[in-house]
């Protein structure tokens, strides 16, 4: 086998796939990415049984053939080399010798035979959804992922079409996020996508698309792709019962409060300045008819703050909550202003949008003492 190609482009392509490439694994192949070699292009594959990521770029091929080369070592080498084209020539015995400039390498290969071969989409639905939806729709609830494997289902998305609409939903035990968004399409089914994939998914995903723009989603029984651009990314799909979202939201709530998503954060953060890993303690919140109260007590002393607000509130409602979970999902609400809704002190915290029903994020109240 035998290449040359840009450096540039395969040190960006190696550095994509290696996100899929084992760290430690008793197969030596799956440490490595897999390179295919054929009528101009290669195929860079990593692969580590529960997610591949493939893409393929243009170079000059001399000799068509496949070997493995550990994922690590040559992404740093190419990076490194000095020169604007890199070239990679293996010979019979898996001696890999690789070229830029003045700098030359040899490293030994593996057999492309010991890579295992990417699972297949069977069975599969399709549908398109726009780049900067499915974008949106990630970031705004990939925070409330379990990382934890107390129930495994859990450290994934759920991906609910039905009705033409697009539902994704996290649940961590602690907070729960719903985003949805209307889509092209008649089909009803469900997944659950692995928070790692979907964290590799954004990385890929353009930074700025057309609103046109769209990428495909191909599940099966076990395993689902998303094509984006040149890449595709295979992962395994989650088992397991997920909790029913739809109950474990509050329909009614006895108080509303509009609040500047903006001055909420930053007075969190004002009176969150006392707790650190050491010193934990949740933000105890009063909710008055037209302010909201903050306070904050740990080993080293005490805070408080207190914002404006318009609610249809009689009598104040006393709450608390961890902080890093309120400030996770107020940071990830997308809008000016927000709706709190809350029917008392161990309530769960309702935050939704004023204006639509875009997203839903819930946050459970920490039980406290009275001061």
């Amino acid at each position: 086998m035998k290449f040359k190609c840009g450096k540039l482009q395969l040190a960006n392509s190696l550095t994509s796939v290696q996100k899929a490439v084992a760290q430690r694994s008793t197969i030596a192949a799956l440490e490595g990415v897999l390179i295919t070699c054929k009528e101009g292009t290669i195929k860079l594959c990593g692969y580590n049984t529960e997610m591949g990521i493939t893409t393929s770029l243009q170079a000059t091929t001399e000799k068509e053939g496949q070997i493995v080369i550990s994922g690590h070592i040559l992404t740093e080498i190419i990076k490194k080399l000095p020169s604007d084209m890199v070239e990679i020539e293996v010979s019979e015995n898996l001696l890999v010798k690789i070229s830029g400039g003045q700098s030359h390498f040899e490293l030994i290969g593996i057999d492309a035979k010991e890579f295992p071969t990417l699972p297949e989409i069977s069975g599969k639905e399709s549908l398109r959804i726009p780049i900067n939806t499915l974008r949106s729709m990630i970031k705004q609830t990939i925070f409330a992922v379990a990382d934890t494997d107390s129930k495994p289902v859990h450290t994934g998305t759920l991906f609910d079409v039905k009705g033409k609409i697009l539902t994704l939903v996290s649940v961590d035990g602690y907070r729960l996020a719903i985003r949805k968004e209307p889509i092209d399409s008649d089909l009803e089914f469900k997944f659950v996508v692995p928070g790692k994939t979907l964290k590799e998914i954004l990385r890929l995903l353009p930074q700025s698309a057309e609103d046109s723009e769209t990428i495909e989603i191909s599940t099966g029984m076990r395993h689902i792709a998303f094509y984006i651009g040149e890449y595709t990314i295979i992962s395994r799909l989650l088992e397991g019962e997920f909790l029913d979202y739809k109950a474990a939201v509050p329909q009614t709530a006895s108080s509303k409060i509009k609040i500047s998503t903006i001055d909420l954060v930053d007075s969190i953060e004002r009176v969150s300045l006392l707790i650190t890993d050491r010193l934990k303690s949740p933000v105890r919140c009063t909710f008055s008819k037209n302010s909201t109260h903050l306070s904050c007590t740990t080993l080293v002393g005490k805070s408080s703050d207190e914002i404006a607000c318009t609610s249809d509130i009689s009598e104040d409602i006393e709450t608390a909550f961890n902080n890093k979970y309120m400030l996770d999902a107020l940071k990830n609400t997308d809008c000016d202003e927000i709706e709190i809704q809350v029917s008392g002190p161990l309530s769960p915290i309702k935050i939704v949008p004023q204006q639509g029903n875009s997203f839903l994020f819930l946050v459970l109240p920490v039980r406290v003492k009275s001061e």
